[in-house]
């Protein structure tokens, strides 16, 4: 990945005016370590690193905390216990006393406002402890994923969902869809412009497959009326002008200007963005997680330290101030 360069800066800016509170729950991990250093030193945010007596004592300028002995694990506990699946104290305390529900229970308390995790544990651990203890927006059933893609020449987009969902519903990408509006609402400089891709363009091609991506388009316009959106639509009519006039003519608010991008299912979309970003030579920067209350990241485990650290700048900079 790209160092540090005008793009992410802009996004360094953000967190830094966001003046909020980031937890890594994996904060034994050298590479966390060292891009927790970065954040403090640049003045972009607080830094909490959960890691255990044995793993970290001291990390300058950070704070340590060891959630099996922390003074707030009794308050945590508590109000995990009261939440939705209203389990015993007991169950309650051993879930929270590991760090990823311990950090979660930081975010959902407000002793903290984000959390990046994944550098050692699986998506699916995440995803759950998210979904445990901080909960996911009102209107949203599906948790999914977007990475922020900065191409050669021009402004930055959101690619969704390349990390979560393998096969999701007409239903799932509907909300796949409006999430990534509100995450590009949040990171991108102009307004969300949505499309909804498929190999087909306005029935082009007769297979389920696209079906699935219309049905979700009319489910997003249902849910969200005043968003931008257009699908079934292939990508070269998503955000090529010329294309856009050959294929779909004039009455697009989408098709050649799109900045959010939803793929059918995981294979288009993790595809997409490795190519984008390895042959294109575009910057990416994620996975951020998206459709929870807060905004939170899931590491790749073999994410770089430049790569945590960006990624942490991304979520800090979607605090809502």
């Amino acid at each position: 990945m790209a160092q540090q360069d005008s793009f992410i800066d802009v996004y360094v800016d953000r967190a830094r005016s966001a003046a909020g509170r980031i937890v890594f729950p994996e904060g034994g991990d050298q590479r966390i370590q060292a891009a927790a250093i970065r954040i403090v030193e640049l003045g972009i945010a607080e830094v909490i690193l959960l890691a255990g007596a044995d793993e970290l004592s001291e990390l300058k300028g950070c704070t340590v905390i060891d959630p099996g002995a922390s003074p707030t694990l009794e308050r945590y506990a508590q109000q995990y216990a009261a939440g939705p699946r209203s389990v015993s104290a007991a169950v309650a305390q051993r879930a929270v006393k590991k760090p990823l529900y311990f950090a979660g229970m930081m975010v959902r308390a407000g002793d903290a406002e984000t959390m990046v995790a994944g550098i050692a544990n699986p998506t699916r651990r995440v995803i759950e402890a998210a979904r445990l203890c901080i909960g996911l927006s009102d209107g949203i059933k599906t948790p999914s994923s977007f990475f922020i893609i900065k191409p050669r020449s021009g402004l930055p987009m959101v690619f969704a969902d390349c990390a979560v969902n393998v096969d999701p519903s007409s239903e799932q990408l509907a909300d796949i869809a409006i999430a990534a509006a509100a995450s590009a609402e949040q990171l991108l400089t102009e307004k969300p412009r949505v499309a909804m891709l498929s190999f087909s363009t306005k029935g082009s091609a007769n297979h389920p497959h696209a079906d699935k991506v219309i049905k979700a388009v009319e489910l997003v316009r249902e849910k969200s009326p005043g968003l931008l959106v257009d699908g079934d639509i292939q990508a070269d009519a998503a955000i090529v002008p010329e294309v856009a006039a050959l294929k779909l003519g004039s009455g697009s608010d989408v098709a050649g200007r799109a900045n959010v991008l939803i793929f059918p299912d995981l294979n288009a979309g993790n595809i997409a963005y490795k190519l984008v970003q390895h042959l294109g030579g575009a910057d990416a920067v994620g996975p951020v997680l998206q459709g929870f209350t807060h905004p939170l990241a899931d590491l790749s485990r073999g994410a770089t330290i430049d790569e945590v650290f960006e990624t942490a700048v991304v979520t800090l900079a979607m605090i809502r101030q």
